[in-house]
């Protein structure tokens, strides 16, 4: 062969491969890369769908003594496709740090996008991490500035240092708290505990009538001094009550540690949320109370 043939041959695949790069490029839609260069993130898009990645590469994690990659199960993402209106909906699963989950959690929420569920998928991993469920509705772009807020602090939280529980003070003034929550509680030991049922909330698992006995309910444990108290709780919730009891707790200062299912066929469907929270027992009790005052709302 000949080598002006040769060139010719050389010319002609790098036209091929150039016009097949070029074509990769036009599948991902204006508005789509848009979305890519807003976040500074990679992603691609396959059946009308536009995934952005944020894998936790940053992080080296292993499970039960066993180095674990990326892709393992520990690389997150946003994902955007267009509703019937026009619009779009965003739907993500972020892996955090235990010392992120909050802050996220908070630029998420100020930002107008729902947290839908926080949990772990593995036990024995080191260090933990705990994913989070993201939605979000509007356009691509909108989304996307919405949502940048809480991905650039990914990674970049630091874990604050923890002191040991005050023992020296006043014991907590349970009069107090049942005053300020609005309820009365039952003492156990040194824990004093909260329960508030969902009688506002008719719920039937297989006919049979669902009450706070059998765990239909909101409630909040009190332990420490008045000073120096910690709280620890469960919040029943339906689906609407979801986006403002997480705002409350933050607005708040309490942190929240899981938001999950604790049952199945149930009938209203009920969001079950725990969290903590450590501070003057006063203020705890009136983060539980504001929490209340989110739950049963009409309209």
């Amino acid at each position: 062969m000949s080598q002006v043939m040769k060139r010719t041959m050389l010319a002609l695949l790098g036209c091929l491969v150039f016009s097949r790069v070029a074509t990769l490029a036009q599948d991902v839609p204006a508005d789509c890369q848009e979305v890519l260069k807003s976040l500074d993130r990679k992603g691609d898009f396959k059946d009308g769908v536009l995934k952005v990645n944020i894998p936790r590469s940053d992080l080296k994690i292993t499970v039960q003594g066993v180095a674990t990659p990326t892709p393992f199960g520990f690389g997150g993402w946003v994902a955007f496709t267009k509703t019937t209106d026009g619009g779009e909906v965003m739907m993500g699963d972020l892996v955090l740090l235990q010392e992120e989950v909050n802050p996220v959690m908070s630029a998420l929420l100020d930002n107008e996008i729902e947290v839908t569920a926080l949990h772990n998928h593995f036990f024995w991993d080191d260090p933990q991490v705990y994913y989070m469920h993201v939605h979000g509705m509007g356009k691509a772009a909108s989304l996307a500035a919405r949502v940048k807020p809480a991905l650039d602090l990914i990674g970049q939280v630091k874990a604050e240092a923890t002191t040991p529980l005050a023992t020296s003070g006043a014991a907590l003034d349970t009069a107090k708290i049942a005053q300020i929550v609005g309820q009365a509680g039952e003492q156990s030991g040194a824990v004093y505990k909260i329960t508030v049922g969902r009688n506002d909330i008719a719920m039937k698992d297989h006919g049979a009538a669902i009450n706070a006995r059998m765990g239909l309910n909101t409630w909040a444990a009190f332990y420490g001094t008045q000073e120096d108290a910690v709280v620890a709780g469960d919040v029943a919730m339906l689906e609407s009550e979801v986006t403002p009891v997480l705002k409350t707790l933050r607005k708040n200062g309490i942190e929240v540690v899981a938001i999950h299912h604790h049952m199945t066929e149930e009938k209203p469907m009920v969001i079950f949320l725990h969290y903590w929270g450590r501070g003057r027992a006063e203020k705890l009790a009136n983060a539980f109370k504001a929490t209340l005052g989110d739950l049963g709302k009409k309209g």
